[in-house]
């Protein structure tokens, strides 16, 4: 089974755009969206194509297909428009016998993980910065940002299939492959 993930739109409609474009030619089980969906917050500056409206309706257009996080931009008044749950501040998955512990990574990340068993995988966005790195009881994943990412990384988001994470640039392919278990 086939999960993508992604996380920090951050109301762009430009990106949200491309997202959606790889989800369709993805054909995923589900989304996981890991926060920050609709706002750009006060330390970013405004994304490319900044239309939260837009975004919302994409994004609801697809709601069955979702299993979202908050994220440290998400407010009540984004839960109004949206037609999916967007306020949990986690999600625990077990997939192929691993837990998947999704977070948006403000509150619990990789340098203040909640608590996890050898095996388990700490999903997290926030930092708007792919990465992929091993500790000791958890590894730590994070799908960088659809919208704003940073440190000269892509607008990127991956996805998980038979242990493997794959990211992806959402301008042109994979670029980082790597066994989670």
């Amino acid at each position: 089974m086939k999960w993508m993930i992604a996380s920090d739109i951050h109301g762009s409609a430009k990106w949200c755009r491309r997202l959606l474009e790889a989800w369709r030619a993805e054909s995923p089980a589900r989304l996981i969206l890991l926060g920050d969906l609709l706002y750009h917050g006060p330390r970013n500056d405004l994304p490319e194509a900044y239309a939260p409206k837009e975004v919302a309706a994409m994004l609801n257009g697809i709601a069955p297909h979702l299993l979202c996080v908050r994220g440290n931009c998400e407010a009540e008044v984004d839960q109004m428009v949206l037609d999916f749950p967007v306020m949990a501040d986690y999600a625990a998955l077990m997939i192929d016998g691993h837990l998947i512990y999704a977070t948006h990574g403000h509150a619990l990340g990789e340098d203040n993980p909640p608590k996890l068993m050898p095996g388990d995988v700490l999903l997290c966005g926030h930092t708007h910065v792919p990465g992929c790195r091993r500790h000791e009881g958890f590894t730590y994943v994070n799908p960088g940002s659809v919208s704003i990412p940073k440190a000269g990384t892509p607008h990127s988001y991956c996805a998980l299939e038979d242990g493997w994470m794959t990211w992806h640039d959402l301008e042109g392919g994979e670029y980082d492959r790597r066994k989670l278990w």
